[in-house]
């Protein structure tokens, strides 16, 4: 009886004789060997086919292999003389083609980042997406283990909504049966009420904005984790933050080695990150903000009320090399929640979590606004219907309390991580403005 294993197995099987499933990668011959590079999903190991060692039929079977072409290979597995690698020494039959595949359109050679998008479902096989979506898998599992540890309760908001979260400009209106619904901007509001039933709670699913940007930071769908809190401050916030991405940035360094390093991140950065992160009032980041801009020779000043763009924000976090906590946003940037400065009108207490390394924000929260008069002013301020809300004026009716928490963007963290630029890539099949194919 055959003995059938995977690659990231490979290490438990020396000497023996194993058969692999899989799909040829690359390959390079000479008239007496076959390099075959082959993968299986877990990895990709090097299968060696001497001329002297196999069959006519074996011999032309791995002549006849093209890239991506699937197939059974048996072979004896040996240790590489001098790397940390396995290879797989061919014998006689071990090559079973499944299917010879013809004209595969991602080859060895450069292609556009816009041919590869459109061919996203086979491009995913490369090397850099497949490290990359496993990091982003060990992210998830990373942020799942942690919640579930600190007792809270994962919770499912709906993805159709009545009412908008983030503002109406950045609203999918959904048809619902006659009626206008959209797709959610946040579980957050939801997250709110499970918290008030179960205290600690955390929303973790898909998230949707219609946001006409075209910047390497903005998706149209991505994921979204956001745990809320009763009885729950903005220090309280800080310090779930801190223990959070710690937490996070540990699982990765410990899991991830392969994959990190095929796509040459410099993780020395990541482990220089240590408790506790910079604490930034609002106020001292317009002050710093505007002394980087003259040194840059930027003559324009950023204004104290102003949102940070992207620019600013990466020129806050290139300066530093721990993530920086900017707090006490100015309330009028802020969302209708959020809740006001009993000691600064002018503000709210807010938090965004600026990652280094240029990667700007990657997490924003704070404490909800817990009384009922304050949240419906704030609710005609922004021209949304009440009607539509009652149901959240509700938590501030019944049982009112401090409460809070925060947003985490999943492809925002993960290409910080992963060390990549653009977030397009921290997703299987990425949405854009430009793009809902394939």
């Amino acid at each position: 009886m055959k003995t059938t294993t995977t690659i990231d197995k490979i290490a438990g099987f020396v000497d023996r004789e194993v058969t692999l499933s899989g799909w040829l990668y690359n390959k390079r011959e000479s008239k007496k060997l076959q390099f075959l590079q082959i993968r299986d999903g877990t990895g990709i190991i090097q299968a060696i086919v001497s001329i002297k060692d196999v069959d006519e039929e074996t011999w032309s079977a791995g002549q006849s292999l093209t890239q991506e072409s699937s197939l059974y290979i048996t072979g004896t597995v040996s240790k590489h003389p001098k790397r940390d690698e396995y290879e797989l020494q061919v014998k006689s039959g071990g090559i079973n083609i499944i299917q010879v595949t013809e004209d595969y359109p991602i080859t060895p050679k450069d292609h556009g980042t816009g041919y590869l998008f459109e061919h996203r479902h086979l491009w995913l096989r490369s090397q850099k997406p497949w490290a990359l979506l496993r990091i982003r898998s060990e992210v998830i599992q990373a942020i799942r283990t942690f919640f579930y540890e600190d007792g809270y309760l994962a919770f499912d908001s709906p993805m159709f909504t009545p009412s908008a979260v983030e503002g109406t400009t950045t609203l999918f209106n959904v048809d619902y049966f006659g009626e206008t619904a959209f797709l959610t901007q946040s579980g957050q509001l939801y997250g709110e009420a499970g918290a008030m039933a179960h205290r600690k709670i955390v929303v973790f699913g898909p998230t949707f904005r219609a946001e006409k940007s075209k910047t390497r930071r903005h998706l149209t769908e991505f994921w979204m984790i956001e745990p809320e809190v009763a009885f729950f401050d903005l220090e309280d916030n800080f310090e779930l933050m801190e223990r959070m991405t710690m937490y996070v940035i540990e699982w990765v360094l410990d899991k991830c080695r392969k994959e990190l390093e095929i796509l040459e991140r410099d993780t020395s950065l990541l482990e220089k990150i240590k408790l506790p992160f910079i604490r930034m009032h609002y106020d001292d980041a317009v002050k710093e903000l505007n002394e980087l801009r003259k040194k840059a020779g930027i003559n324009e000043e950023f204004e104290w009320g102003g949102d940070l763009g992207s620019p600013d924000e990466t020129m806050l976090t290139e300066a530093h090399e721990n993530p920086i906590f900017l707090h006490h946003f100015p309330r009028e940037i802020k969302a209708f929640y959020m809740a006001p400065d009993p000691d600064d009108e002018r503000v709210s207490l807010s938090v965004d979590m600026l990652a280094p390394e240029g990667y700007g924000e990657i997490i924003g929260g704070g404490q909800r606004a817990d009384d009922e008069k304050y949240v419906i002013e704030q609710i005609k301020k922004h021209d949304l219907p009440q009607e539509a809300f009652e149901w959240f004026l509700d938590l501030r009716r019944y049982g009112t309390n401090p409460h809070g928490g925060f947003g985490l963007g999943l492809e925002r963290l993960v290409a910080w991580l992963a060390g990549v630029q653009s977030i397009r890539g921290c997703i299987p099949f990425p949405r854009t403005i430009e793009k809902v194919y394939p």
